[in-house]
């Protein structure tokens, strides 16, 4: 058995700011409200491997793993996969982005499996990564489509 999600969002916003500002991995702590930090342990063309640290969950357990993330600009794609899997056999994900008459639909596709020895199983996981989904592409959404409304706002420069 395996897990597997699916979740999307709209955002009134271009597909260049949504691109830019959801593959800023460094700037993920300010776009996601559960990260602590975000460090780059390395990059080689588009390919970025990095270390994310949640803040610590109820019990102050403070989490932390690496993974790695390719984009691929020119099919709007992102594979991405956990390399320190902790308590999961695999953990893929799948970002994919598509222009919209309201702007940019961003769908993020998981498929992973629990190792037995996990403390939640499966369907556990799935009901969590889909309750979660939906709470920080929210926020990603309410952020890009601010910083969309902050770049229309900003006067055209003349030249006179």
């Amino acid at each position: 058995m395996a897990g597997h999600t699916e979740n999307e969002i709209t955002i009134a916003a271009p597909v260049d700011l949504v691109w830019e500002m959801t593959n800023d991995v460094e700037s993920w702590p300010q776009l996601f409200t559960e990260y602590a930090s975000a460090e780059i342990l390395s990059r080689e063309g588009n390919r970025t491997t990095f270390r994310l640290t949640m803040h610590p969950d109820e019990n102050g357990t403070v989490w932390s793993w690496v993974s790695e993330r390719e984009t691929d600009r020119p099919t709007l794609t992102v594979q991405a996969r956990r390399v320190e899997t902790g308590p999961f056999a695999h953990m893929n994900i799948r970002w994919r982005y598509e222009e919209v008459p309201e702007g940019t639909r961003m769908i993020w596709t998981q498929d992973f499996a629990m190792k037995p020895e996990a403390p939640v199983d499966d369907d556990w996981m799935t009901d969590n990564i889909n309750r979660n989904s939906k709470v920080q592409m929210a926020l990603i959404r309410d952020k890009i489509e601010k910083a969309a409304t902050g770049r229309r706002a900003e006067p055209a420069l003349t030249t006179d």
